[in-house]
């Protein structure tokens, strides 16, 4: 570079570093200054010798981040710094974390050593989608450290999405998909609608260009007869409004490109046919006193002019989203019969709807309560505590947490809980404490007992009844939608499981002694092989609960005692015999094994569709075809829309299930001689002592002699038969028989 371009670029960068004081959006004391100055020293030096793929000098980068944070977001000085530096100890050998704490303190370091963790995840070459979201849960566990740490992570990948012009495509689709993947959603649930809306443009524009530059110039030609329209509308309400003496603006705001595209592909209409391409907003002037009221007389006055659709109406003030979002939205039928959105909000609504927390803070008062962004954290990090949980199913639940929309119930003592849309009965108790959803007996929904899957409705009031011995079962995920429940009932069961392995694993030991086997790691890794599971303590569990029996391992000690015989008998037979189906069949029955049909829950014969290839654990649906029986195809199969409009009548429900989680109905009958206490033992013997659910019990005595009937659920014969062996030996029970 000439001296003379190298003079261009510093009074570039000091321009720009006097832009980031001056745009600040909280109030700079000199101290301030001075850190972020420092700051800037520390970047320039860490920096010096770095151009970004554009050329330009790295430098321009923390600068544009750091303007983002203080311009965009509000946040303070220590993080203006913390942006300033996120890219320093990553990208300089001078300076580490230590060397960062030492001059600016903990706090800065830990965001920064965040920050630096991150860069670090997403490096990885060729990732696989697992890899992908174990680092975005990585990258969610610095929520631990500081909130700012993702924060500024926004605000760093939206400046990359905002300069991704000179990159490679095949980079800039990754890193595009990457951004409308976790973000976006995350900018969302943080209240950073602007940003958001910004990512999601962004992330279009790189996935799928057609689109968002056929919209975008769509939107360019329709400008004009935009405006002119906001204009006509405005000016019916803008007399009415000065009459009351209110201090205003109106703004019209067009809908974003992705909002647009999103709308033309799930209702199946062109841009033309989208008829809400923008939005109306007033923003008034208010003390906090009398905001509620200013926000409902300004509805009054627009709903004179203009006819309100009464099931549009929205109401985030008297119920603020957990964002910390406060407005009254109303649909209204404007000038030519067009639907106009139009936003109602106080000054302070709209910072808190442009800043996200940062504005949220600012006007935040001491008397208040836990804030919604902590304690959305909390949640969080009671879902990341179970280091067991799937990465993709973590991401996946994450990600519906974070976009899901709110209904809003009440407690028995009249206390109002914020829960996603879809929540149950059972949601809500684990909502309320983790203990309360670990003793659930039942709920009752405004005075009604109801089942635990019962889906509730904004303004619900619920009550749990609780019971101490009451647990979760295997039943409870499928009534439990919300991360927080599921987590907490998968390591119940998890743990009972193990409890069932630990009994099991005796049970092995002892039986395998009879047939003369030791139990150790050789025979328990054979053993598992021989009854094609995956962990030992499937193994083990399986035997506990006598899925795995006697014959069944006198089968395996029988083929152990001639292992290379059956070794080749075995392949074989398999070239011989095995289908591609049955291959397929095979691989994806490592932990769900069984696959069922109907309300009934029966087992028919199946073949797996070429189109979806589904695997267990996915949503599935069975087709009967003409020649070829049932075929087994994802609910999101690219045929399934077609399949379920056209053939309606073959298709039938499917799921997967593991066949050792299954349930079956039995009845049992019962004769005898009647006495006191009788019934008691029959009970204590088939809930306390086999732990078997009852569904329902009919006794009757007549003239001394006793006869009933019980419905119980089990999960195999085996359990049954040790059932009736027990209740036999009851005093006073003649016959035991089962229905």
């Amino acid at each position: 570079m000439t001296e003379e371009a190298i003079e261009k670029e510093n009074a570039a960068i000091t321009k720009a570093y006097k832009e980031l004081l001056k745009v600040s959006y909280t109030t700079l004391s000199d101290d301030d200054k001075k850190l972020i100055r420092k700051a800037f020293d520390i970047a320039i030096d860490g920096h010096k010798d770095q151009r970004r793929k554009s050329g330009e000098a790295y430098i321009f980068h923390p600068l544009a981040v750091a303007k983002i944070v203080a311009q965009e977001i509000g946040l303070d000085s220590t993080s203006i710094a913390a942006a300033l530096l996120h890219d320093v100890v990553e990208d300089s050998p001078n300076y580490t974390i230590q060397d960062i704490e030492k001059l600016f303190g903990k706090t800065i370091a830990t965001i920064v050593d965040g920050l630096t963790k991150i860069s670090s995840l997403s490096k990885e070459k060729d990732m696989n989608v697992s890899l992908q979201a174990e680092n975005f849960r990585k990258m969610l566990l610095t929520l631990n450290d500081d909130v700012r740490v993702i924060i500024i992570k926004i605000a760093d990948r939206l400046h990359n999405m905002q300069t991704m012009e000179s990159m490679r495509p095949d980079k800039q689709e990754k890193i595009a998909s990457e951004t409308l993947y976790i973000y976006a959603p995350l900018a969302h649930r943080i209240g950073l609608y602007n940003i958001k809306t910004e990512l999601e443009d962004l992330g279009l524009k790189y996935t799928d260009p057609d689109i968002y530059n056929e919209i975008f110039d769509k939107i360019k030609e329709s400008k004009e007869e935009q405006d002119q329209y906001i204009k006509e509308f405005s000016e019916v309400i803008k007399n009415s409004l000065n009459k009351e003496n209110f201090e205003y603006t109106i703004k019209g705001r067009p809908k974003s490109i992705f909002s647009i595209r999103k709308k033309m592909h799930n209702q199946g209409v062109s841009f033309d046919e989208v008829y809400d391409k923008f939005a109306v907003r007033i923003i008034y002037k208010s003390d906090e006193v009398n905001e509620k009221f200013f926000a409902w007389k300004i509805y009054s006055v627009v709903t004179d002019h203009f006819r309100p659709n009464p099931i549009r109406l929205r109401d985030w003030i008297s119920s603020p989203k957990s964002t910390g979002y406060e407005a009254l939205h109303i649909t209204v039928m404007g000038p030519k019969g067009r639907w106009v959105e139009v936003q109602i909000r106080s000054e302070r609504m709209n910072e808190i709807a442009e800043k996200g927390y940062a504005a949220h803070y600012k006007y935040k008062q001491n008397t208040e309560k836990e804030d919604n962004l902590e304690s959305w954290i909390n949640k969080l990090q009671e879902a990341l505590e179970n280091p067991d949980t799937n990465a993709v199913d973590f991401v996946e639940q994450f990600k519906l947490s974070l976009y899901s929309q709110e209904i809003f119930v009440f407690t028995p003592t009249g206390e109002l809980k914020s829960l996603p849309k879809g929540a149950t009965s059972l949601d809500f108790a684990f909502n309320i404490h983790t203990e309360v959803g670990m003793r659930t007996r039942g709920a009752k929904v405004n005075g009604k007992l109801v089942p635990l899957s019962k889906e509730l409705q904004n303004g619900d009031q619920v009550d749990i009844l609780t019971s101490e011995s009451a647990k979760p079962n295997a039943n409870w995920l499928d009534y439990a939608t919300t991360a927080r429940a599921r987590g907490k009932i998968k390591s119940a069961l998890k743990e009972d499981k193990k409890r069932i392995g630990e009994d099991g694993k005796e049970i092995l030991r002892r039986k395998l002694k009879q047939l003369k086997i030791t139990l150790n790691e050789g025979s328990t890794n054979e053993l598992v092989n021989y009854f094609k599971l995956k962990t030992s303590l499937d193994l083990f569990y399986r035997v506990g609960i006598g899925t795995i029996d006697n014959i069944m391992l006198k089968n395996y000690a029988a083929s152990r005692s001639n292992a290379l015989m059956s070794f080749i008998k075995n392949k074989i037979s398999r070239k011989a015999t095995i289908k591609k189906e049955d291959l397929e069949k095979e691989e994806v029955t490592a932990t769900y094994d069984s696959l069922v049909f109907g309300k009934e829950e029966e087992k028919l014969d199946y073949k797996i569709s070429n189109c979806c290839n589904p695997i267990p654990g996915d949503e599935v649906f069975g087709f009967l075809t003409v020649n070829e029986g049932i075929k087994i195809h994802k609910k999101n199969c690219p045929n399934a829309l077609s399949l379920q409009s056209n053939y309606a009548y073959r298709i039938m429900q499917a799921k997967w299930v593991d066949s050792t989680q299954q349930e079956f109905l039995v009845q049992i009958k019962i004769t005898g001689i009647d006495h006191i206490g009788l019934v008691s033992d029959i009970t204590s013997i088939v809930s306390d002592n086999m732990h078997v659910n009852m569904k329902r019990l009919n006794f009757e005595s007549d003239g001394g002699l006793f006869s009933g009937k019980i419905n119980v659920v089990v999960k195999n014969n085996t359990i049954i038969k040790k059932l009736l062996i027990k209740l036999k030996k009851i005093n006073g029970i003649d016959k035991v028989t089962r229905v």
